[in-house]
C-alpha cells in the first residue's frame, strides 16, 4: 500500500493536523484554567485558596496519623472546615456578581430575588467566625483531656517535616492573597487571608513544640514529652480563639442593620446641603451596611406651595444628589424620594 507523501510520518514526526489541534486543546484547556483561577478577581483568589487548602488538609490528615499527632490532625480538620466555608464564600460572591450585572439567566435571578444577595454574605462571614472558634473550643477540650490522662506518646520526625512544609505553603499562601485583595477589596478575601496567617502561626508553635520535644530525648525533660502535643494543642487553641471574634461582630452588626456612623454621617452630609441647596423644609436618611453593599433611603420634604417641576427636573435633582453621595456600583441601593407629607418619611 502507497501513501500519499502529505501522510508520510516517522516515529520523531507527529501530522501536522494531530499538532495543531493538540495545541489548539492545550491552549484552551490553559485559558479556561487561567480563567477559572484568574487572581484578579474574587472568585478566582478563592478558588486558588481552596485548592491550597486542600493540599494542606489531605497532608495534615496523613501526617497526623503517621505521628499520632491530636494537634496535626486538629490542624487538618480546622483547615477542612476553612475549605467549606471559604467554598460557601464563593458561591455568596457569585451570585452577589450574577444578581448585579445583565443578561437574560441574571436577569431571572434579579427577578427571583429582587433584594439582591447582600444579606448572605454576613451571614456566611459570622457563621465562619462561629465555626473558627467553635473548633478552638472542642479543640481546648480534648487538649486539657490528653494532659489529665498524662499525654500521649508522638513521632517527631513526621511532625516536624509536615510543620515544615504547611509552614512555607501557608505564609505563601498569606502573602498571596493579602496581594491579591489589594485590587480586590473583598472581605471574603481579606478573611481569607486572616485564615492563612492564623494557620501559619499555629504551625509555627507546632515547629517549637516538636522541636522541643526532639531536643528533650535522653535529658532531664525527658518527662515531658507525652505533654507537648496536649499542650501545644491547648495553647494554639488559646491563641486562635479570639481572633474571630471582629468578624463576627461585624457580621453580627450587618444582620442587624446597625447604622455605620461613617456612612450616616457622609449622608446627613450631602443632604443638609441639598436642603440648603434647593430650599427643602428637612429630610429623613435611612442608611444600612449589609456585608458589601450600602442601603440608602433619603426621602426630603417638600414645602406645599411650591410651584410644580417636570419629572425630567425631580431626577435632575437626584443625579446631583447621587452623585454627591458617590460609589455608584452596583452594590450600591439608593433610594431618594420627594413628598410633603411627613408620615411617607417615618
Amino acid at each position: 500500500m502507497t501513501f500519499p507523501p502529505a501522510c508520510i510520518c516517522t516515529g520523531s514526526e507527529t501530522p501536522r493536523g494531530l499538532s495543531s489541534g493538540s495545541g489548539a486543546v492545550s491552549i484552551f484547556m490553559f485559558s479556561r484554567l487561567n480563567l477559572y483561577f484568574n487572581p484578579s478577581s474574587e472568585e478566582g483568589i478563592l478558588r486558588i485558596s481552596i485548592a491550597v487548602t486542600l493540599f494542606v488538609t489531605l497532608l495534615g490528615v496523613a501526617f497526623g496519623l503517621l505521628a499520632a499527632s491530636l494537634t496535626i490532625l486538629f490542624d487538618a480538620v480546622y483547615e477542612l472546615l476553612d475549605v467549606v466555608m471559604t467554598g460557601l464564600a464563593l458561591l455568596v460572591a457569585r451570585l452577589i456578581t450574577l444578581s448585579t450585572t445583565g443578561g437574560k439567566l441574571n436577569q431571572k435571578l434579579a427577578e427571583r430575588f429582587s433584594m439582591g444577595f447582600w444579606h448572605l454574605e454576613p451571614i456566611v462571614l459570622g457563621v465562619n467566625g462561629l465555626l473558627l472558634m467553635g473548633a478552638a473550643v472542642y479543640g481546648l477540650v480534648n487538649a486539657v483531656d490528653g494532659l489529665l490522662q498524662g499525654g500521649r506518646p508522638l513521632v517527631f520526625e513526621y511532625a516536624l517535616i509536615f510543620a515544615g512544609i504547611s509552614l512555607v505553603v501557608e505564609l505563601a499562601a498569606a502573602a498571596f492573597v493579602t496581594r491579591a485583595n489589594r485590587k480586590v477589596g473583598s472581605e471574603f478575601v481579606a478573611l481569607d487571608a486572616k485564615s492563612w496567617l492564623m494557620s501559619a502561626c499555629i504551625t509555627l508553635a507546632y515547629i517549637v513544640a516538636f522541636g522541643f520535644g526532639v531536643l528533650a530525648h535522653g535529658t532531664s525533660l525527658e518527662w515531658l514529652i507525652p505533654y507537648i502535643d496536649p499542650a501545644a494543642l491547648a495553647l494554639v487553641c488559646l491563641a486562635v480563639l479570639p481572633m474571630p471574634i471582629g468578624t463576627v461582630r461585624r457580621a453580627l452588626a450587618d444582620i442587624l442593620l446597625v447604622t455605620p456612623p461613617d456612612l450616616k454621617q457622609q449622608v446627613d452630609a450631602v443632604a443638609q446641603a441639598s436642603v440648603k441647596r434647593y430650599g427643602f423644609e428637612s429630610y429623613r436618611s435611612y442608611v444600612a451596611r449589609v456585608g458589601r453593599g450600602k442601603q440608602i433611603e433619603l426621602y426630603f420634604l417638600v414645602p406645599g406651595k411650591w410651584p410644580a417641576k417636570t419629572l425630567e427636573e425631580w431626577d435632575r435633582i437626584r443625579d446631583e444628589i447621587s452623585e454627591a453621595i458617590g460609589d455608584d456600583t452596583p452594590d450600591r441601593w439608593l433610594a431618594i424620594v420627594f413628598t410633603t407629607d411627613p408620615e411617607w418619611a417615618q
